[in-house]
């Protein structure tokens, strides 16, 4: 099959194919669907259009490997080897992998960039736990001395990985990694916005020796493929990273076979500061906490709370922030906000901000027009400060996943905590203090699943993290989640 031309003097766009027990096929309706540079509008492939034919194909791949005995009875130092090679093969591909989220869906590639270590990190905690959290234990019975009882650790089979847009080399180690150190397969979705690294990873998962049908790719749109997933008799797991409303439809599809969910959601994350904080430190932690990959970030801060003393000191010192931080293509390593992923997600976004303005709140960063000539192509949004708003208001209550940061007082810490609990979210939450008795009683008080104190968004591999209340169901990161790709047998032996 040739490969689309877009002129004579250009180079053909890549046809990317998807991978399904070992090999690079493409879709089975032959469709493909283009992805684009949110930046500048560059055309960067044509990839297959998974349906659930493909998804069938993948899953059946799966199964076969899962209960194949060169998987099946794999060492646990057979797996562990797999994953450090992968680590090996990570370190040394890092640069084109992150280049790729930067083309694929405009994170600034400094920021793809920094997150090497941290993927590296991860993937060998996951290898290190593949041989210290993947057997059972031995329970002393307490009803008969001649009652050997033990418990076993199983994977729990076909695991269908549905991944996010807005962090996508991440987003495939977090969900392979625990696959491959417990012994289960999958089928693994990446986001139709920005599927070119992952697909890329599924080039280095082979060379790493994960054998066929253990890590299966289908690309495509989640009206059809990760639909397809969740409905699938076949799979025995979800692990879904995205929206709440997709989240609820999950469980819903998961009645049929009574999958196993790992749902990581959305969130409305309060960031608190009290007047005794040191506000030179917190100021540009309080404004990347949401600007950060233009606000395309599950956690972000995007709930201001300062105490009422230094509300219009603090929030102003944000706006100026905000207006230091350059825009543009993330390729620039200059550019530290980069663009939307999208033209839909670019109009989501200015519906929150024209609410705002309908509302008369006040915009102390945000509204000047983006006269670049190198921004007009782009979904480029700048970053946002609004203040005057209340936690009654939609823009307060939703999740925006853009660069708006909306800017509440409070009076007492009380009235702090009441706040940054009146939400259906519970993620993360971020609380600047100079008292340690400050520090402790929020983090006790705070309904969420991080708090972090005198810092913003600093993720460890072995330590646990989700959400409460909408914010989703188990646990990513640390051992916790490996717990979550096992089913617990227990065994009576009479002796």
């Amino acid at each position: 099959m040739s490969l689309p031309v877009q002129n004579a003097s250009v180079a053909p766009v890549p046809r990317k194919r998807m991978l399904i027990d070992g090999e690079w096929v493409e879709a089975a309706s032959g469709r493909v669907f283009e992805t684009y540079n949110p930046a500048n509008g560059e055309h960067l492939a044509d990839i297959a259009e998974g349906q659930k034919e493909d998804v069938d194909r993948a899953v059946a791949a799966a199964r076969r490997a899962f209960e194949n005995p060169l998987w099946r009875r794999a060492r646990p130092t057979e797996r562990q080897a797999i994953l450090l090679r992968l680590a090996d093969l990570l370190e040394e591909n890092f640069e084109e992998l992150a280049r790729l989220d930067t083309l694929d869906m405009g994170m600034p590639i400094t920021f793809s960039r920094s997150r090497k270590t941290r993927l590296l990190n991860f993937l060998r905690y996951y290898a290190s736990l593949t041989v210290t959290q993947t057997g059972g234990e031995t329970v002393q019975n307490s009803l008969a001395a001649d009652i050997f009882t033990y418990t076993v650790k199983e994977p729990v089979g076909v695991v269908g990985a549905i991944m996010p847009w807005n962090s996508p080399l991440t987003q495939t180690i977090m969900k392979v990694g625990p696959v491959l150190a417990s012994g289960c397969t999958v089928v693994l979705k990446p986001s139709e916005e920005a599927s070119l690294a992952a697909l890329r990873m599924g080039e280095l998962f082979e060379k790493a020796g994960v054998p066929a049908g253990v890590v299966n790719i289908v690309t495509g749109f989640g009206k059809s493929v990760g639909a397809a997933l969740a409905d699938h008799p076949g799979v025995d797991k979800i692990s879904f990273t995205g929206s709440n409303a997709t989240g609820q439809r999950l469980i819903e599809a998961s009645k049929g076979n009574l999958k196993r969910l790992t749902l990581e959601l959305g969130g409305k994350s309060p960031h608190i500061i009290f007047a005794d904080a040191d506000l030179d430190a917190a100021v540009p932690v309080a404004a990347m906490a949401c600007f950060s990959n233009s606000g395309q970030i599950c956690s972000a801060g995007s709930r201001l709370l300062v105490e009422r003393p230094i509300y219009d000191e603090f929030m102003q010192r944000v706006a100026d922030y905000a207006k230091s931080l350059t825009i543009g293509d993330g390729l620039d390593p200059a550019t530290q906000i980069g663009p939307i992923v999208s033209r839909t997600q670019f109009e989501r976004i200015q519906t929150f901000i024209r609410r705002g303005l309908d509302e008369h709140l006040t915009f102390l960063a945000g509204m000047d027009p983006l006269d670049e000539p190198s921004l007009k192509t782009g979904h480029f949004i700048r970053p946002t400060v609004i203040a005057g708003a209340d936690n009654s208001m939609k823009i307060s209550r939703e999740e925006i996943f853009g660069p708006v940061l909306v800017g509440m007082p409070f009076d007492s810490f009380d009235q702090a905590m009441q706040i940054a609990n009146d939400t259906d979210f519970g993620l993360g939450a971020g609380v600047w203090t100079r008292s340690v008795s400050t520090a402790h009683q929020s983090a006790r008080a705070i309904r969420s699943g991080t708090v972090w104190i005198n810092t913003y968004a600093v993720l460890d591999p072995a330590v646990p993290f989700g959400g409460f209340k909408t914010s989703g169901i188990g646990r990513e990161q640390g051992r916790h989640q490996l717990d979550a790709y096992f089913e617990e047998k227990s065994v009576y032996l009479n002796l």
